[in-house]
């Protein structure tokens, strides 16, 4: 299959974020090998049962999820995560890090407690990456990131004439300008649709999602300004995250207000 008939054929819009997303790669495909690292991972890294913490990981987990399952349903969605196998862990790490493999396979880490310190942070946190996962931006970054590959090899070709020097030089624009001006942006594009879905379905769960602003404000005072440039960033900046989140509040709130979930 070519590249332009994967493309055509991949397009399909997803119901979370209403747009049309490439995605070469199937959950059948991905959701195995997701579920094998997961375990592995696990089987790696010490984490931590039986404690308050661990409770609470689970528990604000289990709120996330039925979230999704009401709000997929609402859109008509009820079949989207008959795949999913839920699981929810904290890990003994200092590392200020949390993440959803696809397929809803969630660690967090026990450095970012201090920074969520309440329900409503690690909502804010659990929200956000189980977002990724729902709005499929894993295999979409692999399937951009097969588009670059793609993108390489046909500047291999156009310039197979030219001297080992010239080609380097090509390659090395190409994959500043693909990286700068395509795959960055892709990735910070991820970050806000992460960041509206998941204050929808924290706020479905019950939890305030103005709690956002206090938990991402917390994470900039801890990051001390350490963060690179924006545009040279997968993530966008912390002041551009809590101004969009400010601007999302409203509608993760009424959207929350029909489930009966009222806020102030």
């Amino acid at each position: 299959m070519t590249a332009s008939a994967a493309m055509v054929i991949s397009c399909a819009t997803n119901p979370l974020t209403g747009k049309k997303t490439l995605n070469f790669v199937s959950n059948s495909q991905l959701f195995p090998t997701a579920f094998a690292q997961y375990s592995e991972f696990l089987k790696e890294n010490k984490v931590v049962s039986g404690t308050a913490d661990a409770k609470k990981v689970e528990n604000v987990g289990i709120k996330i999820k039925n979230a999704a399952e009401k709000y997929l349903a609402s859109l008509g969605q009820t079949e989207y995560l008959k795949d999913y196998r839920w699981e929810y862990k904290l890990v003994q790490d200092p590392a200020v890090n949390a993440w959803c493999m696809p397929g809803g396979k969630i660690v967090v880490y026990t450095g970012i407690l201090p920074i969520t310190k309440t329900d409503d942070g690690l909502a804010t946190v659990m929200g956000h990456e189980v977002s990724h996962a729902l709005a499929n931006h894993g295999a979409q970054r692999m399937s951009a990131s097969q588009l670059q590959s793609f993108g390489a090899a046909g500047v291999a070709l156009a310039t197979s004439s030219q001297s080992a020097e010239k080609q380097a030089i090509f390659q090395q624009a190409y994959g500043v300008t693909s990286n700068v001006a395509g795959m960055l942006p892709f990735s910070r594009a991820h970050e806000t649709e992460a960041d509206k879905i998941g204050l929808i379905l924290m706020a479905i769960a019950g939890y305030n999602p103005d709690e956002a602003v206090t938990f991402w404000s917390r994470m900039s005072a801890a990051s001390g300004g350490a963060a690179p440039m924006e545009f040279l960033s997968t993530h966008p900046s912390d002041a551009t995250r809590i101004a969009n989140l400010k601007k999302l509040i409203p509608e993760a709130k009424a959207t929350a207000s029909k489930f009966g979930v009222k806020f102030k």
